[in-house]
């Protein structure tokens, strides 16, 4: 995407006690009623007026209780300990804005097309076109035992159901035409028959036989957000993702994963010009550089190592409670394990084909504020580094906070005017459409032709 588009603004949220940063609700900054309507309408508020262009609600289905067999350390610490459902609280802060447009996380692992499809259509009609669905295959075995499962998926198998699975969502989102309601209450006519299409689908996965009861919203249907970094992951992340949400261990690291991602979009047959493309970065800013890196020693300070094994833990599906910290992990263990991308990236961090246990923690980040991907600095400062990555390898960012409200509220107030100032940032709101905000083309309707295995 070419650098005279604005720069795409998204929040990284979590329905939750805390940012990804987990330490986060322990920052003096960070607000407790973490539980209420009120919190997360007051967050929306901020990003609507920092122009954001979206806020989208990270989720797993579990709480990290795989690091020694059990939650004690998840609840002890509040590592995400807390997991309210997204959509729901989507709706919360719709209600508080007009044109911020909203994303939550549903798995194609643990729910089905109709669900999903009918569930994002509404949020969409209800929002008049703001929403998007980040589309995860979920990640480990705590997960699979929420759903009377008695393990998760293999890595691949979930991406090709996954593939089915948005093929028959965006298929059910196609089958009204976007002028087949007439209600023509002259005619007593209220659609046209002709214009809505029944959809037959029969395939590896899932069956469907009937007509979607949904019409279209304003933008045509939902933004989709994946977040795929593997090799099987960025293929489906290019033929489905508007915006493919990513992490860059540094700037050069993130031209070429840039570029990649870019590649597996036009092998698809879609035109890379048509994602957004956004690695998520955590900002410490304040009014000079000196009270910027203060602040960052303090949160910092917030990290465990404990609350980073736990992470690790339930994102790897393995528990790395009862192993010996130096003992590298053999190739079995590496290839079971459910985040490829974040295998494959300690591996080439560390220069072990073989790391260990503490070479995922000092290599991965997980819960602290990773070097990579953290900005300090003053808002000059801060502005000259997103410039420089905006163009050469990415079309925008997606903001993680390391307290909350407070992360959101210094870079709206800080940060923003200054990429105003540069043109980087819209100082109003011209459409109303989260595809409007983006720039994204509304799509044609998935036509509803019988799909078979």
């Amino acid at each position: 995407m070419s650098t005279n588009r604005r720069m795409a603004l998204v929040a990284f949220l979590q329905a939750q006690n805390c940012s990804n940063y987990v330490g986060s609700w322990r920052a003096m900054t960070s607000k407790e009623d973490f539980l209420t309507a009120e919190y997360f309408a007051r967050i929306a508020r901020t990003l609507e007026d920092g122009r954001f262009d979206m806020a989208f609600f990270d989720d797993r289905l579990a709480m990290p209780d795989l690091y020694g067999g059990n939650h004690d350390l998840a609840v002890r610490h509040g590592i995400r300990s807390v997991k309210m459902d997204p959509t729901v609280v989507l709706m919360a802060m719709a209600s508080a804005t007009r044109h911020l447009g909203l994303g939550a996380t549903y798995s194609t692992t643990y729910y089905e097309p109709f669900h999903v499809a009918r569930h994002f259509a509404t949020l969409d009609l209800m929002t008049g076109g703001r929403v998007a669905w980040n589309i995860v295959t979920s990640l480990n075995d705590s997960e699979a035992a929420n759903f009377g499962r008695v393990a998760h998926l293999e890595h691949d198998e979930r991406y090709d159901r996954a593939d089915e699975f948005v093929d028959v969502v965006t298929r059910m989102w196609g089958t009204w035409d976007p002028d087949a309601l007439l209600v023509d209450k002259r005619t007593g006519e209220f659609a046209d028959p002709a214009k809505v299409h029944r959809l037959d689908h029969d395939g590896r996965f899932f069956a469907s036989h009937g007509t979607f009861p949904v019409p279209r919203s304003p933008q045509g249907q939902p933004v989709l957000l994946q977040a795929g970094m593997s090799g099987r992951g960025m293929a489906f992340a290019g033929r489905w993702a508007d915006v493919i949400f990513t992490s860059y261990r540094d700037r050069r690291s993130g031209e070429s994963s840039y570029r990649a991602l870019r590649q597996a979009v036009a092998a698809a047959g879609r035109d890379p010009e048509s994602v957004v493309v956004a690695p998520a970065v955590t900002v410490i800013t304040a009014e000079t550089p000196e009270l910027a890196a203060e602040k960052h020693r303090l949160l910092s300070g917030l990290a465990r190592t404990e609350d980073g094994l736990a992470l690790l833990c339930e994102v790897l599906n393995t528990d790395f409670s009862g192993r010996p910290i130096d003992e590298p992990f053999t190739d079995a263990e590496l290839a079971a394990m459910s985040w490829h991308s974040l295998r494959d990236r300690v591996i080439a961090a560390s220069g072990q084909p073989n790391p260990s246990v503490r070479d995922f923690v000092e290599c991965s980040g997980r819960g602290t504020l990773a070097e990579g991907s953290t900005i300090v600095g003053s808002p000059e400062q801060v502005a000259d580094t997103l410039e420089e990555w905006f163009g050469t390898c990415c079309d925008g960012f997606v903001l993680a906070a390391a307290s909350v409200p407070a992360s959101y509220d210094d870079f709206s107030r800080l940060v923003v005017p200054e990429l105003q100032r540069r043109g980087l940032v819209r100082r109003e709101y011209e459409g109303t459409t989260l595809r409007g905000h983006l720039g994204l083309p509304v799509p044609e309707p998935a036509r509803s032709l019988p799909v078979t295995a």
